[in-house]
């Protein structure tokens, strides 16, 4: 888990995965950065971690009773959006924190979806979207969101490349510690308008005299947004910069110069670069045709599904659960449409989406283990792929009555031993889940995620030894608190203060 040594303390989700404990009620959840990585790796396409509490995988739709709900996994980080999941057990500190961050590949096959889906989660807000609700009021209530917002870091592009493109009814998201909402309005087109207007009063925010009440974030609100021209370069510059630590004393690698922002169809990606380009076109045409940069891939623009229909997104972020927090809310939401794969009941079960599964087919040659990943040809291309897989699944699944998703959950890593405690000296172990090699071979899939155990003790012998902290590969110096600066040793460098997670 990527969080600070002096923050770690155990909790009681151990006894919900020893059995000990049951949810009492059905729970989904998607990843963020302070996860147990390496069990939410077991079950990269979704699974049960404990009985009554499903993960979502690093992207999935599936129907609870009627509703229909899409998740995606993971934070932003430019750097790692176009990589491979190359993390493997035991973690350094640079993939203890790439681990957890979304990969072009997961928010591709989102992007495949063509029908409409009811609720939308991700850990990260989606970018932009604090625009779209009382933004002078969050900036009152979180001070160091400002800058970021105005500068177009704060949120995640892949989230909001799958809001718009899914335009659920509802979307939850967590990620900043405080409670928030906005509306989100769509055209006919699927782009998302509001009326835009200047961006001003930001210079008055820290005047708060005469404010109704500065830690509660109102729920009817008529948004402004910034205009166009304050935002037009924002995307070029969106980063997380690996999120903010709970503790900003350990180690994380530098921002890099290039990060990669891909377009709103995942087709090709966009660089910006604290240096100028050193070759010169006149120059770069000279060169031999294996040293041209590749061409991308054709993606012809496609009109927006005409499944999907609403025009209006209710987004819904909460607070931490901690005492005097606003962290829960009940809401009643009604599907948008009947679903055929489920059933009304009292105590809605679990079933598996019929276009997710064809989606997922359609991808299943595509290791995203390893590099290359294939780059995006577009949804023209993959649009009859799709198609002929979802006859595949109403023939193998649909009609055999096999779309409920099984209570399968089992235990791979022993529970929680408190005479071990948090610190062992010894690396965790890799192991394949029983749930991930049964959903592959309902769906016809190579398991990807599985491995012999000589490959993975190897992995483990040729592992540094672990420091006293439990991490292993110590000598870990200062890292700024935030994008201003970074102190050498134990500095702490200017910029943005606690509060992402």
């Amino acid at each position: 888990m990527s969080v600070p040594a002096k923050y770690r303390a155990i909790g009681d989700f151990h006894e919900y995965y020893s059995g000990s404990r049951v949810a009492p009620y059905l729970t989904l959840f998607v990843g963020g950065n302070h996860e147990a990585s390496n069990h939410l790796w077991e079950l990269y396409y979704g699974g049960w971690v404990a009985p009554n509490i499903y993960y979502m995988g690093v992207a999935n739709v599936v129907n609870c009773g009627s509703l229909r709900i899409a998740g995606l996994s993971g934070i932003w980080s430019g750097s790692d959006y176009k990589k491979p999941r190359f993390e493997r057990l035991p973690y350094g500190p640079n993939e203890l924190r790439s681990i957890y961050h979304v990969r072009e590949l997961d928010v591709r096959k989102l992007l495949q979806i063509r029908s409409q889906v009811d609720v939308g989660m991700s850990h990260d807000w989606p970018w932009k979207v604090e625009w779209k609700g009382d933004w002078k009021q969050l900036f009152r209530f979180k001070p160091h969101f400002q800058s970021d917002a105005k500068s177009g870091r704060l949120g995640s592009p892949a989230a909001k490349y799958v809001m718009d493109r899914l335009r659920p009814k509802w979307w939850f998201a967590a990620h900043l510690h405080c409670k928030f909402s906005a509306v989100v309005n769509y055209d006919l087109k699927g782009d998302s308008h509001s009326n835009e207007t200047p961006l001003r009063g930001l210079e008055s925010l820290d005047d708060t005299s005469g404010a109704e009440n500065t830690d509660e974030i109102r729920l009817d609100v008529d948004a402004e947004e910034p205009s166009k021209e304050d935002l037009a370069d924002a995307l070029a510059n969106v980063r997380n910069d690996d999120e903010i630590d709970l503790d900003m004393d350990d180690d994380a690698s530098a921002v890099p110069n290039h990060i990669p922002v891909a377009d709103r169809h995942g087709a090709d990606a966009r660089t910006t670069s604290a240096e100028p380009d050193e070759v010169r076109s006149d120059l770069r045409s000279q060169l031999p045709a294996s040293f041209s940069r590749p061409s991308p891939a054709s993606t012809t623009p496609v009109s927006h599904p005409e499944a999907i229909t609403n025009q209006t997104t209710h987004f819904l972020s909460l607070d931490k659960c901690l005492p005097r927090r606003k962290f829960l809310q009940l809401l009643d939401i009604e599907p948008t449409a009947k679903s055929s794969d489920c059933t009304d009941t009292k105590k809605p079960s679990l079933t598996y989406d019929k276009e997710w599964l064809a989606i997922t087919r359609a991808f299943r040659s595509t290791n995203p283990l390893t590099s290359p990943i294939p780059p995006d040809r577009g949804e023209n291309y993959y649009r009859p792929l799709i198609e002929a897989e979802e006859i595949w699944v109403e023939e193998n699944l649909v009609t055999t009555d096999k779309m409920q998703i099984p209570q399968n959950f089992e235990i791979t890593a022993p529970v929680y031993d408190p005479n071990v405690g948090l610190h062992p000296m010894e690396y965790p172990k890799e192991y394949t889940n029983p749930q991930t090699v049964a959903f592959c071979e309902m769906l016809g899939l190579e398991n990807f995620f599985a491995a012999s155990e000589e490959e993975r003790e190897a992995r483990r012998a040729n592992a540094p030894p672990i420091s006293r902290d439990g991490n292993g590969r110590g000598g870990h110096r200062g890292r700024g608190r935030g994008f201003g600066g970074r102190g050498g040793g134990g500095g702490r460098g200017r910029g943005r203060g606690r509060g992402y997670r």
